[in-house]
């Protein structure tokens, strides 16, 4: 027999009273304080037969959470599987709050190199190496390097509410009471909600 929907959500009493709407500006805000902090996230594509395919990238940008930005070297198996699917999943966690960010978003590949010199880090040529040619040189205007832009339709995050110990003594004082630990909470920003604060600032 089917599960009611309502009846599901309720054996699961954490994300039920995790979840806590906010407004779209205040969104926006924690998402940058996350990625901020953690500085470092996953991108994830997925192959033809669907096997999802995960590797850390920092941003190169700091448009996040309207878009993410990459640069990377075209001739990576990641520039294919996005040719095949522009879907992508970024995810970012930062271990020293256990804040989290899941976006869902699609890719575009762009090779305009006014942008790519705007968002450039000389670091950044350490991943490419100077081939030696006069053309692969590891600086912007080498064809390896490319541009990958996420726009996000859908960003989940979770958002500590409490300092870490206060997380500790929540979760060790509902382990023991049988109580569901509350340390953060769960919020989604829709694409909508994007364009919104978007649209304001």
């Amino acid at each position: 027999m089917p599960v009611d929907s309502s009846q599901a959500a309720s054996k699961d009493p954490y994300v039920e009273s995790a979840q806590q709407d906010a407004s779209p500006a205040q969104k926006v805000k924690e998402i940058q304080s996350i990625i901020s902090s953690a500085k470092t996230c996953m991108f994830t594509t997925k192959t033809q037969d669907g096997t999802l395919h995960s590797r850390a990238m920092a941003p190169a940008s700091k448009e996040a959470p309207f878009v993410f930005e990459f640069l990377a070297n075209a001739e990576s198996g990641k520039f294919d599987e996005m040719e095949h699917d522009k879907k992508v999943n970024i995810s970012v966690y930062d271990s020293s709050s256990t804040n989290w960010i899941s976006v869902a978003g699609k890719a575009s590949i762009t090779a305009d190199e006014s942008r790519i010199k705007e968002v450039w880090n000389p670091a950044v040529s350490a991943w490419f190496g100077d081939l030696g040619d006069g053309t692969h040189t590891g600086q912007p205007g080498d064809p390896r390097i490319q541009l990958i832009k996420v726009e996000p339709y859908e960003i989940r995050y979770w958002y500590m509410t409490r300092t870490q110990v206060g997380q500790l003594v929540d979760i060790a004082f509902s382990a023991v009471t049988g109580q569901t630990a509350n340390p953060g909470v769960l919020r989604t920003l829709s694409k909508s909600e994007l364009d919104q604060v978007k649209s304001s600032a």
